[in-house]
């Protein structure tokens, strides 16, 4: 049984010599402090013990230290030893010399042996738990990348390099992907929480730092810290807008983001599975910053208005005025455009069709909507304008489902609006 135990005990110390999230001192620290609780509780002191350790063999060694004393002189068994005992050791020790005996820890007790197997397991696993935490979290807001191994309906675990645990959890996840199991994923550390010491690593392919990371990994002038990313706004999936700026006049940031023919950017968008990518000048002038943020769309002019929101904190609104024609091509598919131009610049954009620059249909007998906030509550009105309808006409000009798709309002709202809209044309034609 003696035997069985000590070849359990090294097992546990190649166990802990294996680990590699554990440095060596820190081994060999843990190891000793295990043994001399173990040799405290048999002997009631660990006093007179030595502890060696050799983490590369795996094993240690323990001594035991006593002073050699005239026989009938021993007061302390246990640091004392008689000379007659002694030379029965050696015939040559002396009194006051110190004799030094190797200690069978397997005759400490198999309970002995278990408790300290037990104890070391159980440090090894603190250890590696905490060595797993401080590592991810230093990594906070840098890529990695892992190995799908289980797949859930709201997450999938992933395994690194080292086999430890990942979560990237659905809404983490762009809404077109759909991953398999040893699929690769490479993903943005978003948090790395620590509940009840166990750590749990959160990814993210959503974050907006995901895309600055990618950004910075294959475009080498943003690297070398030549252009630097101001701003980002994303709808992960669909569309995203990237504000850069040069410290180098001779640079073009835009240019040297997309490359010759998109062949720089191309990767980026391939990893987002497609995300369309605009990438925009960056400027300190607000409303030039909304001119480029609402790219394609050519704008006739901006108004910039100091604006408070409901938690009292000021904001720029910005009015602006295009003709009808470049007015889809602001607002974009969904109103994804726009979004994104409000995001990125920090404004509330509303957008106007410009009724001075030849659309005399809108000119002539149209009203504002703003003229029907007794019959239409103000925060609707407000969601059409958000979508560029700031007439009466100009709703009842487009159908039904693009003002549905455009507002995302409900139909019961979509269709009081059109009822309020069609009867003051109705009485004022009558």
């Amino acid at each position: 049984m003696a035997k069985k135990e000590e070849i359990s005990l090294i097992d546990s110390f190649a166990e802990f010599k294996e680990s590699k999230s554990i440095d060596r001192d820190t081994m060999v620290s843990v190891i000793e402090e295990s043994l001399r609780k173990a040799i405290a509780s048999t002997y009631g002191s660990d006093e007179n013990y030595n502890v060696t350790i050799n983490p590369e063999k795996g094993d240690f060694e323990i001594t035991h230290k006593r002073v050699i004393v005239d026989d009938g002189m021993v007061d302390n068994e246990d640091s004392q030893v008689s000379l007659a005992d002694a030379r029965k050791i050696d015939p040559t020790y002396v009194v006051g010399e110190e004799l030094y005996e190797k200690v069978d820890f397997t005759k400490f007790g198999r309970r002995a042996v278990l408790n300290l197997r037990q104890t070391l397991a159980s440090k090894i696993l603190e250890l590696q738990k905490d060595a797993l935490y401080n590592k991810y979290k230093d990594k906070i807001g840098k890529i990695v990348s892992g190995e799908v191994y289980k797949s859930w309906k709201r997450e999938l675990m992933l395994a690194d390099e080292e086999d430890n645990e990942m979560i990237l959890p659905k809404n983490e996840q762009i809404p077109s992907e759909n991953f398999r199991e040893g699929d690769h994923i490479r993903a943005v550390v978003a948090k790395v929480d620590n509940e009840n010491g166990k750590p749990k690593i959160i990814l993210s392919r959503t974050a907006d730092l995901f895309l600055k990371r990618l950004f910075e990994e294959d475009i080498p002038e943003i690297a070398d810290g030549l252009i630097t990313i101001k701003a980002i706004a994303r709808i992960p999936g669909e569309r995203a807008k990237v504000a850069v700026e040069s410290y180098d006049d001779k640079i073009d940031p835009v240019g040297a983001c997309v490359g010759m023919g998109g062949s720089r950017i191309r990767g980026i968008v391939k990893e987002l599975k497609n995300e369309n990518i605009d990438v925009i000048s960056y400027t300190q002038n607000t409303a030039l910053f909304i001119q480029r943020a609402l790219a394609p769309a050519r704008i006739n002019s901006i108004q910039l208005y100091d604006d408070v929101d409901r938690d009292g904190n000021k904001k720029i609104k910005a009015s602006v005025y295009l003709n009808p024609e470049e007015v889809s091509l602001a607002i974009g598919k969904n109103g994804m455009n726009i979004k994104l131009a409000g995001m990125i610049t920090g404004c509330e954009i509303e957008v106007y069709r410009d009724v001075d620059n030849g659309d005399a249909d809108y000119a002539d007998g149209d009203i504002y909507l703003d003229e029907f906030n007794d019959e239409i509550d103000q925060w609707v009105i407000d969601e059409f304008k958000k979508a560029g309808y700031d007439t009466a006409l100009s709703v009842l000009n487009d159908p039904r489902e693009q003002l549905i798709e455009r507002t995302d309002l409900e139909e019961e709202t979509i269709d009081h609006v059109i009822s309020v809209l069609k009867t003051e044309f109705e009485d004022t034609e009558a």
